[in-house]
């Protein structure tokens, strides 16, 4: 990412929080980046930062070879923030002493604050606590802050150098006014400006891609979800005619999606569109296939393979345009978020072949999913675009367990379709003016058959699961409590109009520990 006038960096020690406490700051309107903390220093310092957050992590930091706080970061001079590990690490390298607590302390616990200070109001609040280490000592010139009963230093700071540290972690919910916590340590004690606005977001990025593309031809990826067709129309705006847009059918979209996106995206867009019937391709190279990595590979091979056959007819444009987006990034652990682990390949991310013969442009590759949507409005697209329901970029094949046949994914398409006509009819699809109704819902064809009985004779058919979720960021979510009237009607009409299904059960799993696809 390019400089931008106010930043904040986050060193990440391994912490399963550490995408949150960056979101947390994004939602002052802060630009905030995550490092691995052993990042090169110039990729940190290039973004120009007015101040770190050390996230937390799973490491003691007594032990071999432990993560700790590279010299540049203190030597900087700029205020520091350290949070349950981050803190430890702060103590440590400052002279401080930490030591094991005797027994974790998980979960919420109540501190006490026994001094005036810039970050923490409040005599007493709730918060988040996750830790089997505490500092047993401050280093000099600290003072103590806040305690808990199981954590002698729940808190600690230094007023003149601005180094402060938290036992606890102010970037999750279950801590009782977190976000202040945070919003005084980067607006009052950093002293951003809030300037990370959907303007100037559209701004940087279309800075961005004309000083990456110049004046070559680039093609787009589209697929009319809101990240490509984001992505597209910030391109758009920066290299105008220089762009083609390729829509590709793979035979893996939704109910009536094909013709959806191209009427939307040539109304809304302008831009050159072609469109492309793959779907026997797609279908051929995912015969016998099962294992959802390998469906992600194929499936992200075989679109970067039909975009470089139209880019030769076209004049073979060197770029290729995608909506990858923050949470892609983070989930297939790409080489530049190495900290953390991959839970999956995205086809966008982690399913490029080593081969490719394009550059990539990825202008939503720092942004979360609501960044996206908030830059879509302010580009003046469409409602239908920009809140359209999120789809995997593999589209039915990581929803079609096992196997992905034609015959399979057509099942599947009309019990989605059964399942998400109901949520909208109900008024439960997820509405930008409103915190009701559902984030995500989907129908998945599970390669399971049970025994049913359907007019007096035995069915040996497969199931259908379906999965609705709640979620603010797509980081986390819990599933929806959806009325018992409303499932038992979808589940009704799907095994009574969708030839091959008997059974269908509803997945009540949060993420964590599941994701939100089941592939």
């Amino acid at each position: 990412m390019n400089p931008v006038p106010q930043a904040i960096a986050v060193l990440d020690f391994g912490s399963q929080y550490s995408q949150l406490i960056t979101r947390r700051v994004r939602e002052m309107q802060v630009y905030c980046e995550l490092f691995p903390w052993n990042a090169d220093p110039q990729k940190v310092l290039h973004i120009q930062p007015k101040g770190f957050i050390l996230s937390g992590g799973p490491s003691s930091v007594y032990e071999k070879d432990a993560p700790f706080i590279p010299a540049y970061i203190l030597e900087s001079g700029l205020p520091v923030l350290g949070i349950c590990y981050g803190m430890q690490s702060l103590a440590q390298a400052l002279g401080g002493e930490v030591e094991p607590a005797g027994g974790r302390e998980y979960g919420l616990a109540e501190i006490q604050t026994v001094a005036s200070n810039p970050l923490i109001q409040q005599n007493s609040l709730q918060v988040w606590m996750s830790h089997g280490d505490r500092v047993r000592k401050v280093p000099e010139g600290f003072v103590v802050l806040a305690y808990s009963s199981h954590s002698p230093v729940a808190a600690m700071g230094d007023d003149s150098r601005r180094y402060y540290g938290l036992q606890f972690h102010p970037e999750v919910r279950h801590t009782q006014d977190g976000q202040e916590i945070l919003k005084h340590f980067v607006l009052d004690i950093c002293q951003v400006k809030p300037e990370w606005t959907p303007q100037s977001m559209i701004e940087q990025s279309i800075a961005a891609i004309q000083a990456q593309v110049g004046q070559e031809k680039v093609l787009s990826a589209v697929s009319g979800g809101v990240d490509s067709s984001v992505a597209t129309a910030l391109v758009l705006q920066a290299a105008g005619s220089q762009l083609d847009a390729v829509f590709v059918d793979t035979g893996l979209l939704r109910e009536g999606e094909p013709r959806q996106v191209e009427t939307a995206f040539k109304r809304s867009l302008g831009a050159r569109l072609h469109v492309l019937d793959a779907s026997r391709e797609f279908f051929s190279k995912l015969a016998g296939v099962t294992e959802p990595e390998e469906k992600r590979r194929i499936i992200g091979e075989t679109f970067i393979r039909t975009f470089e056959a139209q880019a030769r007819l076209i004049g073979k444009p060197p770029f290729l345009v995608q909506g990858t987006i923050y949470p892609d990034v983070v989930e297939s652990s790409a080489p530049d978020r190495s900290q953390a682990q991959r839970i999956k390949s995205h086809h966008n991310v982690g399913g490029l072949p080593p081969d490719l013969d394009f550059k990539l442009v990825e202008p939503l590759r720092y942004l979360f999913k609501d960044e996206v949507r908030a830059v879509g409005e302010a580009l003046g697209l469409p409602r239908e675009l920009v809140w359209r329901q999120p789809f995997p970029g593999p589209g039915l094949a990581v929803r079609c367990l096992g196997e992905v046949t034609p015959q399979r994914v057509e099942i599947l398409r009309k019990a989605d379709a059964i399942f998400t006509g109901e949520l909208a009819e109900a008024g439960l699809l997820f509405q930008k003016e409103t915190a009701a109704g559902v984030s995500q819902a989907f129908a998945v064809l599970l390669p399971v058959r049970s025994v049913g009985v359907m007019g007096d004779q035995r069915t040996y058919q497969e199931t259908v699961a379906l999965r609705a979720v709640t979620t603010e960021d797509f980081m986390t979510a819990d599933w929806a409590r959806l009325d018992h009237a409303l499932l038992a009607k979808a589940a009704n009409r799907i095994v009574n109009e969708v030839s091959g299904v008997n059974r269908v059960v509803y997945d009540i799993t949060s993420k964590p520990p599941a994701t939100i696809e089941w592939e």
